[in-house]
């Protein structure tokens, strides 16, 4: 696949990339007076949902297609290029009635290939710009299987989104940097965004997590921006206010030179993103030794059964020499867990 530039030369030539504004359109005066700020800081990609899909049905959903009148505002007033997210066939008629510049595919349409089908179908015949963010289950190839769906469809203007992946005990999102860095690998051409908002989940995070995909060249960021961050009606812990966006991109280190085709370097951080999984994992084995312990403590059980942990152990090294793992090594760190769990339930 050969890709197209996102936008005009002038704008392509931008690095990093950067797209802001606020989870969702709440107000006219809201989404104005915060686009007002980032123009004045430089910011010539606008961003903001209009539809929102939300887990809960009572949690804030957009305010609809009254929003894409006031991003027509923005643009303009400001000369701000602007975005929002699309998850419907619908939503792409109207957003592209209203002239909206960029539209993106969220992690949850991403992971339904029908719901992405139907959104190519609508958009055949275009000239978009599309981005994709990654689906929320880590998989490489259903997030390409989206791109391609897109690309068949005629649609060549095209970027991806790294918003993180479920599974994560530190962040609201796991990064697991190895994956969007085997999507560079493998669509080399197709420009590669970071979402630092959705992977740190709290804005004290949001700024190494930029760094971070600085660190591995991205293209660009796509970060939540408000003017009133502690009020907004959807991802209040995650979003930075423009003055605070401006001192992130004034402290950010980017280097503008080569390209990550270390390989070293992408091993080592498919290390790191296994080390975060197996403390996650760590984490929610003990949480689980702890309720066992206080269920013990109820009933009156011992806390040491030693015939449960042999056999558990016995189980474990036979499932361990089939994966071709040593004896000992395995030994010793089950032993050691088995430890941290007793002491865990004698607190």
């Amino acid at each position: 696949m050969h890709f197209q530039p996102l936008f005009s030369d002038s704008l392509s030539s931008d690095f990093p990339l950067i797209l802001a504004g606020p989870c969702s359109a709440e107000s006219r005066e809201q989404l104005l007076a915060t686009a007002r700020l980032l123009a004045e800081n430089g910011i010539r990609l606008f961003r903001a949902g209009v539809w929102k899909p939300r887990t809960h049905p009572n949690d804030f959903e957009g305010v609809g297609s009254i929003g894409l009148t006031w991003l027509q505002e923005v643009k303009q007033e400001t000369g701000m290029l602007t975005a929002t997210e699309i998850a419907t066939a619908e939503h792409v008629e109207k957003a592209l009635h209203a002239g909206i510049d960029v539209l993106w595919i969220g992690a949850r349409t991403t992971t339904s290939p029908f719901s992405v089908q139907q959104i190519a179908d609508a958009l055949k015949g275009t000239d978009a710009a599309v981005l994709v963010k990654n689906p929320v289950i880590s998989d490489v190839d259903l997030w390409i299987g989206a791109i391609e769906r897109l690309y068949r469809a005629g649609i060549k203007r095209l970027g991806a989104v790294h918003r993180g992946f479920d599974g994560s005990v530190r962040y609201r999102n796991a990064p697991l940097w190895h994956i969007p860095l085997q999507l560079r690998q493998r669509l080399p051409s197709l420009p590669l965004f970071g979402d630092p908002s959705h992977i740190a989940g709290r804005r004290s995070l949001v700024a190494a997590i930029a760094q971070q995909a600085m660190d591995l060249h991205f293209n660009g960021l796509m970060i939540e921006c408000h003017i009133n961050p502690q009020e907004a009606l959807s991802d209040a812990e995650q979003q930075i206010t423009p003055q605070e966006l401006s001192v992130l991109l004034a402290e950010l280190t980017v280097r503008k030179t080569g390209c990550i085709t270390d390989g070293l370097a992408a091993l080592r951080q498919q290390i790191d993103d296994c080390d975060s999984v197996l403390l996650a994992t760590l984490v929610k084995r003990l949480r689980i030794a702890q309720a066992i312990g206080n269920y013990k403590q109820v009933n009156n059980l011992s806390v040491l059964q030693p015939e449960r942990f042999e056999e558990m152990l016995k189980s474990r090294l036979l499932e361990a020499d089939a994966l071709g793992l040593r004896e000992h090594f395995i030994q010793t760190i089950f032993e050691t867990i088995h430890e941290e769990s007793v002491r865990t339930q004698l607190q």
